[in-house]
């Protein structure tokens, strides 16, 4: 009997214990370590910024779905991995012991590394839950008041998408309250072009999301790099192609929302240069396994992969929700090889789907697959885009609840957008 350990319970490690529960049937233990006892589902959070959702419609409790599945669970969370003696150490102090571990952490977010940066500091966070309501009580107070705004993404982030969303849901809020021709709103990316999204654009994501952004009277600096952030005040430097400075600014605003950097969390980051990369994200191999530790896994934000090409500013490679279960799927299967003796042959699907809320209407993005050149690669807008965001939201809650242990992006995605199965 092996005792499979998968730590996190998101959007990569809810659906890893579902489909090991499923492939490795009753003879197996299964456990699953968080630091939290809540999931909630994070493409929700622009919408909890703003009172369009609230805790209740994007969260629930983990513990009760999974021990309906015989999963073990706890909320205690991990500060250390001992991999040379397959054993965790937890929160509370006490051990477990693993034959097989999937990392599915998500990331460490780095808002120490620019001064003044985040919900500590002087800008909102959509990245937790908790971060988006506390950014909503900000919004609140900002509405009976409002002023200059400044939404985006800094140096080294790698998810960009919410970022360009929260900016349109924000133009959708105030042009309903009648208070748009008071707020200046600035865009402010580290990205080399609009569009980029970490990805070398997709399709014309470039000319798509400028002619938004042209439409709905929002500003942007691109290749923007966030030297500190002051109250009411960003100070960014835009660097040409050399990364050499070209231009300050100073930006007032009264609110402010910007991505931060992500880093490996910290029980992940301690593991060794040989286990993760300087960044502290664990490498894998295209099986999902770490290269040292055949037994150990990783799927998610947590993983390692380099930049899809260089670029003035350190912009990361994003890990979208399709490409994160596919990676967990992976992993499950190469974990039942493993156990039967066999060698590990499944791979993820390399490939990218986004949906995106704009506030009025919606975006979809294809790369098959993710990084160029691509078979398939393309952007569209459209209101249909939007309503099948809002439907997969309540989509993929409901199949967590339920334990599913289908690929829940892969069912949807396809069918919402009309495409073949991607490979």
């Amino acid at each position: 009997m092996a005792h499979v350990i998968i730590i996190g319970a998101s959007t990569g490690g809810l659906p890893a214990a579902y489909e090991a529960r499923q492939a490795l049937g009753k003879e197996h233990d299964i456990t699953v370590v968080s630091n939290t006892p809540v999931f909630h589902f994070v493409p929700s959070n622009p919408w909890i910024a703003v009172g369009w959702r609230e805790r209740k419609q994007t969260a629930f409790d983990i513990e009760p779905y999974l021990k309906k599945k015989n999963i073990a669970f706890t909320s205690a969370g991990v500060t250390e991995i001992k991999a040379e003696e397959n054993q965790l150490v937890l929160g509370d102090g006490s051990t477990l012991d693993y034959d097989y571990l999937v990392i599915a952490t998500g990331p460490k977010l780095a808002f120490d590394e620019i001064e003044g940066l985040g919900p500590d500091g002087h800008t909102e966070s959509i990245c937790s839950i908790d971060h988006a309501e506390q950014a909503y009580e900000h919004w609140q107070e900002f509405m009976k008041n409002p002023g200059p705004i400044v939404i985006g993404a800094v140096q080294a982030a790698s998810c960009y998408g919410p970022a360009y969303e929260f900016a349109f849901i924000l133009n959708r809020v105030l042009k309903k309250a009648k208070l748009r021709d008071q707020v200046p709103i600035t865009f402010v990316t580290a990205e080399p072009y609009i569009g980029h999204l970490g990805l070398g654009g997709v399709g014309d994501s470039n000319g798509l999301l400028e002619s938004e952004f042209r439409m709905n009277d929002i500003k942007w600096l691109t290749n923007a790099k966030v030297q500190k952030v002051e109250a009411g005040k960003m100070f960014v430097e835009q660097v040409n192609e050399q990364a050499e400075t070209i231009k300050t600014h100073e930006l007032p605003f009264d609110f402010s929302m910007m991505l931060p950097a992500f880093k490996g969390v910290d029980c992940v980051a301690n593991m060794g240069e040989e286990v993760v990369n300087p960044r502290g994200f664990i490498k894998v191999d295209e099986f999902q396994r770490n290269p040292k530790y055949h037994n150990i896994y990783g799927v998610g934000v947590c993983i390692a992969i380099p930049p899809i090409e260089p670029t003035p500013l350190p912009v990361g490679a994003p890990k979208t929700g399709y490409m994160i279960e596919s990676m967990a799927t992976a992993a499950v299967d190469n974990i039942k090889l493993a156990i039967e003796g066999e060698e590990p042959h499944a791979k993820a699907s390399w490939s990218a789907i986004c949906l995106g809320d704009m506030g009025h209407t919606g975006t979809a993005f294809v790369a098959i697959p993710q990084n160029p050149p691509r078979n398939v690669a393309w952007m569209k807008k459209g209101k249909m885009m939007r309503v099948a965001k809002v439907g997969f939201e309540k989509y993929f809650i409901r199949k967590m609840k339920k334990g599913t242990s289908e690929p829940v992006y892969e069912k949807y995605m396809l069918k919402m957008l009309g495409i073949e199965r991607l490979k």
